[in-house]
């Protein structure tokens, strides 16, 4: 595996919607297990692979799912919150086929956009078909967080960068920590 550099703006492979995946054959192996492997170290909970450059349909996300309040935002009281292990999610032609109507904001970042977030209004779960790294039919269909993550790298593949969606644009400052992960 390999550390690839992640493409960051202006760079015109951001903007250019990716190509559909047609081999399943040892290149793409390779290309999921650096995408995973740049992810990892960024640290970010998702990656695309035209933010290493490749402009192909390929995505992977990690992410864990933890205890949370009705509101989402605070461990439920009185509720041991769970070392939760993340899951590992690897899809080749990834597409939206389905979402809810009901929408939520929140904050986004991007490794391909160091330094600056912005509240962007997703939907809250979404139906999410595509291929695994060996070509299997997948389907998928993430709430919350997760469902959000999904939209974000799948924009990738399309050439859509959170700034495109939101409604506010901003660099955090040391406090504003409610970014959960750069994604």
């Amino acid at each position: 595996m390999t550390l690839r550099t992640i493409a960051s703006l202006p760079d015109p492979v951001l903007r250019r919607k990716a190509r559909t995946v047609t081999a399943f054959d040892q290149n793409l192996q390779t290309l999921v297990n650096d995408l995973i492997e740049t992810m990892r170290e960024a640290p970010g909970v998702g990656l695309a692979a035209p933010q290493v450059s490749v402009s192909q349909r390929v995505i992977v996300i990690e992410y864990a799912e933890e205890v949370r309040s009705e509101d989402h935002t605070e461990p439920v009281e009185g509720e041991e919150v769970k070392e939760v292990k993340p899951k590992l999610y690897i899809l080749v032609n990834p597409e939206i086929v389905k979402m809810s109507e009901e929408t939520e904001f929140g904050v986004e970042g991007c490794l391909s956009i160091p330094g600056v977030v912005g509240e962007v209004e997703r939907h809250l779960w979404v139906q999410v078909k595509g291929r695994n790294r060996h070509g299997n039919p997948v389907r998928l269909k993430p709430q919350g967080w997760l469902a959000r993550i999904f939209q974000h790298e799948i924009d990738h593949l399309n050439g859509v960068l959170f700034p495109d969606r939101a409604t506010r644009v901003w660099q955090p400052q040391a406090e504003d920590a409610n970014v959960e992960n750069e994604v």
